[in-house]
C-alpha cells in the first residue's frame, strides 16, 4: 500500500509526458515476466509493446504498481485480457 501512495505521488509531481513515460515503463516491468513465462523463447518486447499501447490508463496504473512488487495473479490476468483483445492481437 505505502509502494502505490509512493508511486502516486512520484506521478503527481510529473509533467503529463513525464508520468506517462514512466507509467509506460513500470508497466513494462510487470509485463516482462508474464510474456516471458506464456512466450518461452519469443522475443518479448514487440508482445510488450502490444500490451502497452492496447491497455488503457487505469490498466497501466495498475501494471505499473504491480511493478512494485512483482507480478500477481492479478497481473497475469490482466495481461492476458488485455492480449486476447483483437487489437493486441492483430498487433
Amino acid at each position: 500500500m505505502i509502494r502505490s501512495v509512493v508511486l502516486l505521488l512520484a506521478l503527481a509531481a510529473c509533467t503529463p509526458a513525464a508520468r506517462d513515460d514512466f507509467t509506460r515503463a513500470a508497466a513494462r516491468n510487470a509485463i516482462r515476466p508474464v510474456v516471458a513465462e506464456r512466450l518461452p523463447g519469443v522475443n518479448a518486447e514487440p508482445a510488450i509493446d502490444c500490451v502497452l499501447d492496447n491497455a488503457s490508463t487505469d490498466e497501466l496504473l495498475a501494471l505499473a504498481s504491480d511493478s512494485l512488487t512483482g507480478p500477481t495473479a492479478t497481473t497475469v490476468e490482466n495481461v492476458t485480457a488485455i492480449a486476447s483483445r483483437p487489437q493486441t492481437l492483430n498487433c
